[in-house]
């Protein structure tokens, strides 16, 4: 009997397919999770400064905690001056952030343009509450260039793009507003975007305007390096006839459509 019951257990055998079977289910398990972990901190960490920068955030006590932000430059601009899209603006800031502007604005609906594009387009959204991080492309690159799109990419009101020859690696702008500083990972960053954006409290033109745009951002036109010429218009300049103009103050506005020009 145990000569039969040990022959019965020697060819029952170990069974290495369960075994393996097991092992990689373990091994798949552990990767989706490691994946997870590693391609979401960016947003965990994101979460994490705007945590920290709420205390920046407006309110009717406090209508612009930017004020409190060591840096930040202020100025103040008229708006709703056009002009049109074969014409530029004599601006008196670098990068700009106020002034006359297109009739049209690019997309400051959460996009990063991976190229420089016509800087009286970036303006115009300003005026609308966004706020626009520019960056020099030969000092930001990387992990810090990461630092700055996760704090834009599918967040309204806010744009990125790079500015070629900026004076400092990186510059954020809102109507009215500028602050420049050296490193991606400054937590003046998100302060200034909890302090500006979609601020309702007077800090730029037009509560309620929209960010989007019916261009596609590819399709947006380039930024031309070259100096403003002798017909660039002054920053006084009250717009050109014949340009959509502002409402300022409404609270019902609509994004522009491929047939009409924008209005807002």
């Amino acid at each position: 009997m145990k000569a039969a019951r040990s022959s019965v257990v020697s060819k029952k055998g170990t069974p290495w397919g369960t075994i393996i079977a097991v092992v990689a289910i373990v091994v798949l398990a552990a990767s989706v999770v490691t994946y997870y972990m590693v391609a979401s901190a960016p947003k965990r960490e994101q979460k994490t400064r705007e945590e920290a920068a709420a205390a920046f955030a407006p309110s009717q006590q406090d209508p612009d905690p930017s004020k409190r932000i060591p840096g930040v430059v202020t100025a103040t601009y008229s708006a709703g001056a056009h002009v049109r899209a074969t014409e530029r603006v004599a601006y008196d800031k670098t990068p700009p952030y106020g002034g006359p502007h297109d009739d049209s604005w690019a997309s400051c609906s959460g996009v990063v343009y991976p190229n420089a594009i016509r800087t009286e387009k970036l303006v115009h959204g300003l005026e609308h509450g966004a706020v626009w991080i520019a960056y020099n492309p030969e000092q930001v690159s990387g992990t810090a260039l990461d630092l700055l799109k996760v704090r834009v990419e599918g967040k309204p009101y806010t744009v990125m793009s790079p500015y070629p020859g900026l004076d400092k690696p990186i510059s954020l702008q809102s109507w009215g507003h500028q602050l420049k500083l050296d490193n991606a990972d400054d937590t003046r960053i998100d302060q200034f975007i909890a302090a500006l954006r979609s601020n309702p409290n007077g800090v730029y033109p037009e509560i309620g305007a929209s960010c989007d745009s019916s261009i596609a951002p590819e399709d947006e036109p380039p930024f031309d390096p070259t100096p403003p010429g002798p017909d660039a218009k002054p920053m006084d300049y009250k717009g050109t006839a014949g340009t959509a103009q502002d409402q300022l103050g409404s609270q019902s506005q609509v994004p522009p459509s491929p047939s009409a020009p924008a209005s807002k």
